[in-house]
């Protein structure tokens, strides 16, 4: 018997069911857009001369890379050697000590833009989704409520 002090025991951990939770749609993993980003982050305060050498390291692990027949569709490698080459292009075209900051590249910023704008769409219609499964719950619940039979 228990005391007037002592709490009742919590049932043991594996006897709880779990809730359900309806899993947020994921987006399929962008295999190229990891590369980018990447090599924009090992990139960003190197000069023309630092770019150029790991460029050069990129081109040397493609070609070891194209060896080996299971990274045959290895896409972030191929975007990460892309991805070097238009950075190396872009400080080739600036001037004389220019250093690479991501945070003024039109490209990257034409891309956070374009992600932003996709993401703000995805959520308007999740939004208008569970508006539509609420409005359906309230019908169905009225239907219960007057006593119409539902097929």
């Amino acid at each position: 018997m228990r005391g007037p002090d002592e709490q009742p025991l919590a049932a043991p951990a594996h006897s709880r069911r779990p809730v359900p939770r309806a899993a947020a749609p994921r987006e399929p993993v962008a295999h190229a857009r990891i590369g980018r980003r990447v090599v924009r982050r090992r990139a960003k305060g190197m000069d023309a001369a630092a770019v150029a050498a790991a460029l050069e390291d990129a081109r040397f692990d493609a070609r070891q890379d194209s060896r080996h027949e299971h990274l045959a569709d290895d896409t972030r490698g191929r975007a990460e050697l892309a991805e070097w080459e238009r950075i190396d292009q872009l400080l080739a075209a600036a001037p004389s000590g220019t250093v690479y900051d991501p945070d003024t590249d039109g490209v990257v910023q034409e891309e956070l833009a374009a992600e932003a704008a996709a993401a703000a769409a995805r959520e308007t219609e999740l939004r208008e989704a569970a508006q539509i499964a609420a409005r359906a719950d309230e019908l169905q619940g009225r239907c219960h409520v007057v006593g119409y039979v539902t097929v």
